[in-house]
């Protein structure tokens, strides 16, 4: 079992930057990937990046590619999302999944509570 607890959200002004943390529990944390998804008020929960195991492979929506960045230290049981040039439409809620890759929600079995990341303009 992984418990995920996600932290580092906030109201942050355009063109300003965050780091979310992804936090997990569980001593097979580190065999797993690791998605970053986003909901938005009134839309549907969309993928935002994912990361291998072994932190050697990533992948990011096209929506936020050179801005946000993934990151993991399996020693600290901790996955990032740098988020910089934020922009009003990057407001959402932002959770993390563990367990599955890529871009499809149901590969992953585990989830985080969210975060929220407020971009105002």
């Amino acid at each position: 079992q992984v418990q995920l607890v996600e932290s580092g959200g906030g109201l942050v002004q355009a063109g300003g930057s965050l780091r979310l943390s992804c936090a997990a529990s569980g001593r097979t944390f580190s065999s797993y990937g690791v998605g970053w998804f986003r909901q938005a008020p009134g839309k549907e929960r969309e993928f935002v990046a994912a990361i291998n195991w072994r932190g050697s492979s990533t992948s990011y929506a096209q929506s936020v590619k050179g801005r946000f960045t993934i990151s993991r230290d399996n020693a600290k049981n901790t996955v990032y999302l740098q988020i910089n040039s934020l922009k009003p439409e990057d407001t959402a809620v932002y959770y993390c999944a563990a367990g599955g890759w890529g871009s499809t929600e149901n590969t992953y079995d585990y989830w985080g509570q969210g975060t929220q990341v407020t971009v105002s303009s």
